[in-house]
Parts: structure tokens; sequence; C-alpha cells
């Protein structure tokens, strides 16, 4: 692929997340034909079948439409009680009702950043488990997990932290690999 246009979700939606930080870093550290743009879907309603039923929001519709025209995603998210962010999770909920499965077959790589010591390990987990029941093709390793993110990012959201600025630099490489050899299936 010449030019690999990654959609970055990120599963928190204040302004100065963690996780839209790591974003992007990983846009920065990105191999030289990856392209991130960030995905916007703070309009995104919570769930209702009523509301389905009335006809699928326009954001919804929005964001499935990014999801299936870019080439992969990458998803950075906090962890929430042991688990996925409620907005990322009432987004992925929306976007499966979406005709066509919008995640199929996409390329996925996580990662999370977390001001707890473990780094949002076990969210992690659990959206592979979501991601799965989409048909997401997920990136298995190598994972990147931003604990204590309080103390690795400066106060404009710089990555400052040499150690996770190489496991992230790691992990795009490995995602752009990943792309590639799921574009040849």
């Amino acid at each position: 692929m010449a030019s690999i246009n990654v959609l970055g979700i990120c599963g928190g939606l204040r302004a100065k997340s963690y996780n839209h930080s790591a974003l992007r870093a990983a846009a920065e550290l990105m191999p030289a034909g990856m392209h991130l743009s960030l995905a916007d879907y703070a309009d995104v309603p919570l769930f209702n079948q009523d509301v389905q039923d009335q006809g699928m929001p326009a954001a919804v519709t929005r964001l499935a439409e990014a999801i299936r025209a870019a080439d992969a995603i990458l998803i950075a998210s906090p962890e929430y009680n042991f688990s996925v962010s409620g907005v990322l999770k009432n987004a992925i909920d929306w976007v499966s009702r979406v005709p066509g499965l919008p995640f199929k077959d996409k390329p996925v790589a996580i990662l999370s950043a977390t001001m707890g010591p473990l780094g949002g390990g076990r969210h992690q987990y659990e959206l592979r488990k979501i991601l799965g029941s989409q048909d997401a093709l997920v990136l298995v390793k190598p994972e990147v997990f931003i604990g204590l993110a309080q103390t690795k990012f400066d106060a404009d959201g710089k990555l400052t932290d040499a150690a996770t600025r190489t496991a992230l630099e790691g992990q795009m490489q490995a995602f752009e690999r990943w792309i590639g050899r799921v574009a040849l299936r």
C-alpha cells in the first residue's frame, strides 16, 4: 500500500485526554506513508432501539462511514471500572447496527493510557472480545499499556517518556506490517 489511512478513535471525550495525546504521539511515530485522522463521535446518542427504529442517527452513519473508508483503525482508550469506556462501547454498539459491519475485516490496533499503574490492560482484553464479535482483525502484539500516564506526558500533551515512545513506535511498525498482511488476504 502506497498510503495507509488510519482512523484514530479515542475512548475518552475529555479535551485533555491522555489517550488523545497518545493518538497524536502514535501519528508522529507512524512509518512514512501512514496517516492518522481522528474520529469525532461526541454527538453519537446513547443507544436506544426506539431511536434506531426512527432511523439511524446521522452521527452514527458518519462514524460508520469513516470506519469503512479507513484502511485501518487505531483505538486509544482509558479503562473504566476494569473495562471499556462507556462512550467507546456505546459507539461500537451503534456501529454494529449499521448494515455490512463496518469493522468487518478491518485491521485494528489498540493502545491505552491510564493514570493507574496497569495502563489499561483489562480494558484492552475486553475490547478485543467486542471487536472480535464485529469480525475486526486486531493486532495481537506488541501491546502498548501506558500506565501512570500523568508522568509520561507534559502539560501540552506531548509524550515525553522515551521508553513509551519506543514501545509506541514499535507498535506502529508492527501495525503497518499487519495492515499489509491483512490486505493480502
